[in-house]
């Protein structure tokens, strides 16, 4: 059995009809029995890139001691024209962050998996020290043990004051070495705590790495920073009614949503 940190983290594939796109990673959340996919908001519609999918593939586990076996589940995007996930918004804007509802009648019965639930959160009110370490669970360049199909963690930081949101958005800053195909990872923080299976906390959801527009690429490397939304949005997102400013459906099929800020690349 693999450490259930491991197995919260799932391989996610877009696809435009039969035609594969992208690749990315998900975690799960789970509220009360609801279950739902979490991943970048831009992994499921990205306006800057023409990144339009109709539909994503979940990698998940069946059997418990033979990780070798494995499903695939299909999952639409959209019904009737509308998209089914749901994205965020705050004060300073769209929040790259979307949840995709499964359906768990759906799941074969003997289907693998751990989900985070709302007492894994990292409260903003408790004092996270900056730079104190971090785990980012995915599948870089889409790489993966493809025997087990378990996902890889990189280390990181906290790179900036956790709880005060970098230049007014709504995420923090991790220092870490992060490649495509991590969008939608968990950034999570060790936390030991009596009867729970998941000994992490849950602080933001990684989606992409920063980098100055006027760095010179012949002497300056690359940063080496990477924003993570705070986690707190599932919260929003996760609502039985989902009906708050906050939260809202994806945009139809190929349709630009609202303009929002250039996302970090």
């Amino acid at each position: 059995m693999a450490e259930p940190l491991l197995l919260t983290t799932t391989r996610l594939s877009t696809f435009r009809g039969r035609q594969s796109l992208t690749g990315a990673t998900a975690f799960f959340f789970a509220r009360g029995e609801r279950l739902f996919a979490v991943t970048s908001r831009h992994v499921l519609h990205d306006e800057a890139t023409g990144h339009f999918p109709d539909r994503v593939e979940l990698v998940l586990h069946a059997d418990a001691t033979d990780l070798t076996r494995t499903v695939l589940l299909s999952v639409l995007l959209y019904r009737d024209g509308r998209a089914v996930w749901r994205q965020g918004s705050d004060s300073a804007g769209p929040v790259d962050v979307a949840v995709l509802e499964l359906d768990r009648k759906t799941l074969p019965d003997e289907v693998v998996l751990q989900a985070f639930e709302p007492r894994h959160l990292q409260p903003l009110t408790e004092d996270v020290e900056v730079g104190a370490s971090l785990r980012v669970v995915g599948f870089p360049l889409g790489f993966y043990d493809t025997l087990h199909h378990l996902p890889v963690v990189r280390h990181a930081i906290i790179a900036s004051s956790f709880g005060v949101r970098f230049q007014g958005q709504g995420y923090f800053l991790t220092d870490g070495r992060m490649h495509r195909g991590s969008s939608g990872a968990p950034v999570v923080m060790r936390h030991d705590a009596d009867a729970d299976t998941i000994h992490w906390r849950l602080l933001g959801v990684h989606a992409a790495r920063m980098d100055m527009g006027d760095r010179d690429l012949a002497q300056d490397e690359t940063l080496g920073l990477n924003c993570a939304w705070y986690a707190d949005i599932l919260m929003t997102l996760t609502e039985d009614n989902a009906a708050c400013s906050e939260a809202e459906m994806g945009p139809r099929p190929g349709v630009r949503g609202r303009p929002g800020p250039k996302r970090p690349s």
